[in-house]
């Protein structure tokens, strides 16, 4: 799925606690979004135990969940978010060659 280089990302990743995983998850998905649409996201998170009324509204069930709600159509992802390739391709982000792709035609 190809977007115009142009599109933002809006992301919210629900984790629980400030727990090692709940920092990696973010540190994973941050990374993830710096390498493949640099200034091109934004993410927010949110600790479920501490807004407990936005996870149930979102029907957050397990953490952590990626919510992707632009572009459309909304994504969810759950789970271990450690494998780059599964988790942007998950998303709808641009591949590693897209992105460079993309960076060339921007300099242009």
């Amino acid at each position: 799925m190809g977007f115009p280089t142009s599109t933002r990302f809006v992301l919210t990743l629900f984790v629980v606690g400030r727990s090692g995983d709940s920092l990696h998850a973010q540190e994973q998905l941050t990374a993830l979004c710096e390498a493949l649409v640099p200034g091109r996201y934004e993410l927010s998170v949110v600790d479920v135990d501490e807004e407990p009324d936005l996870a149930e509204q979102e029907r957050i069930v397990l953490t952590p969940t990626v919510v992707r709600t632009e572009p459309l159509p909304a994504i969810r992802v759950v789970g271990d978010l450690s494998d780059d390739e599964r988790t942007s391709a998950a998303l709808g982000l641009p591949t590693p060659f897209q992105s460079r792709i993309e960076r060339l035609r921007d300099e242009q």
